[in-house]
């Protein structure tokens, strides 16, 4: 069962805009309509990554008045993706090295 969540919330989380969403929810809640403006997209496309991140539980929304309020549930979901950027540039200077090490071969 806990996997199927995990499963669930990575799933979530696998696509830029949505990963974008959670990097400017990390700074607090937001409306909708602050939203927009900052990922330049149509405002069906970010409500329905917005639908995506809220079923699996990464954020949650509070309607006030005319407006949609949207913030994580957790800000450990910013961690989350902290250490995927740490781990990609472990990787980059990997390769880096690596490719270093080639040129020095020649």
């Amino acid at each position: 069962m806990l996997n199927n969540k995990q499963a669930e919330i990575l799933k979530a989380l696998a696509h830029p805009t949505r990963i974008e969403l959670v990097k400017l929810l990390s700074a607090g809640e937001k409306c909708l309509c602050q939203v927009l403006p900052l990922l330049k997209l149509e405002q069906p496309i970010v409500s329905q990554h917005l639908a995506v991140l809220r079923h699996a539980g990464v954020v949650e929304a509070e309607k006030r008045g005319l407006y949609v309020f949207y913030r994580l549930k957790n800000k450990k979901f910013t961690k989350i993706i902290g250490l995927i950027d740490e781990i990609l540039v472990d990787e980059l200077k990997e390769s880096q090295k690596e490719l270093r090490e080639a040129v020095k071969a020649r």
